[in-house]
């Protein structure tokens, strides 16, 4: 019971070096009362990912209406509002372009031998290279023409999520130019919804170190310590990927967007990078970053009370960066090379999806698993990830505040604020 009152990332450290000792003891071949511990692992490890698939859909379509209904509402939508989008999207879209670049690069998914014997992973790859055999360039029209899909019905039953996407973007949007009588009927109700999903996705992580558990055990019996390697090598690409962002495109932007010296603005938010990288959790550092940006970069409060808060949830550099390295290694695991209007697909899904599901709990797993639904990936491609994925939420948290912070100040010296980290000795900040 002790084990409970754990947070829960301190479960899924625990859960995942069990699942490595267990996994060697029992193999392939040990069994309880004539059922192989593999089965059992694979029967548990399957009903997690399946009920991380049954919330996709009421999941996304509920949270980027409610999204969108809230920023279309607001009064603050005008010139403010379309910088701060622009830039989210920018900055969102260049680290998605340099995770696909780094992992491009570094191929950590690239093994010697089959997906089955490196990683334990069971799909007929035979039949993922045929399907994904004949996309090309021509295949990105296809890609559009998805987003507008003929039956919306058929189109989240067949997790086709570019045009759930869409249609949840135009529905949100439109939910606010309507008579206000029918305009909050609509918001309430998927709030509500949106309400009731964060609960369910709440419990069905309440059990991620099961799932873990699981499946990590199933690999390692399997495979034994092999697949750790190739394992290591993806850990590797996305610090990188997330320090080339961090360390290179986000000063970039500071200085030739913003005209300030980025070394000043990392030591000014430097207390909300740290909370960041410790918490893993964006909103719960919004506070300190807004005190940080506000105190010690000079931002005003106009500015970064708008600019933040839709930065905490819709702006994720780390997360869709990470998505999009992930969904890529699982392909390379697999034996698939990925076409340019795939990696088209990719590269415009994550960049929806961080921003659709980035407020909720473990969203990017979520994310991967929309993003695999839709490129034609298995889904149990995810239990490769889980070992490294809470280290790498620490570090893809504190890129997401930067993105965040960076914002605020860009946005705000294009809005002719005055003073603007001439005075970057950080204060003392609470929080």
């Amino acid at each position: 019971m002790a084990l409970l009152k754990l947070k829960l990332h301190w479960q899924i450290l625990i859960a995942l070096a069990l699942a490595v000792i267990v996994g060697l003891l029992v193999g392939e071949d040990g069994n309880l009362f004539g059922v192989t511990f593999f089965a059992i692992f694979d029967f548990i490890g399957q009903l997690f990912l399946n009920a991380l698939k049954m919330i996709i859909v009421p999941l996304i379509v509920s949270s980027i209406i409610v999204g969108v209904a809230s920023i279309g509402d607001s009064e603050n939508l005008g010139r403010l509002g379309a910088k701060t989008i622009g830039y989210y999207a920018l900055t969102s879209l260049l680290a998605i372009i340099v995770g696909l670049a780094v992992v491009n690069l570094i191929q950590p998914g690239v093994v010697d031998g089959s997906a089955e014997e490196v990683f334990g992973l069971n799909a007929n790859t035979s039949e993922l290279e045929a399907q994904f055999a004949d996309k090309g360039a021509d295949d990105i029209v296809a890609i559009f023409l998805r987003m507008v899909p003929t039956n919306i019905v058929a189109a989240a039953s067949n997790a086709q999520m570019l045009g759930l996407i869409f249609f949840s973007i135009l529905y949100g949007f439109f939910m606010t130019r309507i008579a206000n009588q029918y305009a909050e009927a609509q918001y309430n109700f998927f709030n509500g919804m949106f309400q009731i999903m964060m609960q369910i996705t709440d419990l069905v992580m309440r059990f991620a170190p099961l799932g873990v558990f699981a499946l990590v055990a199933k690999t390692v019996a399997n495979t034994g310590l092999e697949a750790f390697g190739p394992l290591a090598l993806f850990f590797f690409t996305v610090v990188i990927a997330l320090g080339i962002h961090f360390a290179v495109t986000l000063p970039l932007l500071l200085r030739f967007l913003g005209g300030v010296s980025p070394l000043r603005h990392y030591r000014a938010v430097s207390p909300a990078l740290l909370t960041a990288f410790s918490t893993a959790s964006s909103s719960a550092t919004l506070p300190l970053t807004m005190e940080c940006v506000e105190k010690n970069a000079g931002v005003s409060n106009k500015t970064s009370s708008f600019v933040l808060p839709l930065g905490a949830t819709v702006n994720m550099d780390g997360t869709a960066l990470y998505e999009c390295v992930a969904v890529m290694f699982i392909a390379q695991a697999y034996g698939i090379e990925l076409g340019l209007a795939t990696q088209f697909s990719v590269v415009l899904l994550a960049l929806l999806t961080s921003i659709g599901v980035a407020g909720i709990p473990a969203a990017s797993l979520v994310a991967i698993a929309i993003i695999l639904s839709a490129v034609g990936l298995p889904l149990e491609g995810i239990g490769l990830i889980l070992a490294v994925d809470r280290v790498l939420d620490m570090m893809r948290t504190a890129v997401n505040v930067a993105g965040d912070s960076a914002g605020a100040v860009i946005i705000a010296k294009s809005e002719g604020e005055e003073g603007i980290l001439e005075d970057a000795v950080p204060q003392r900040v609470t929080g």
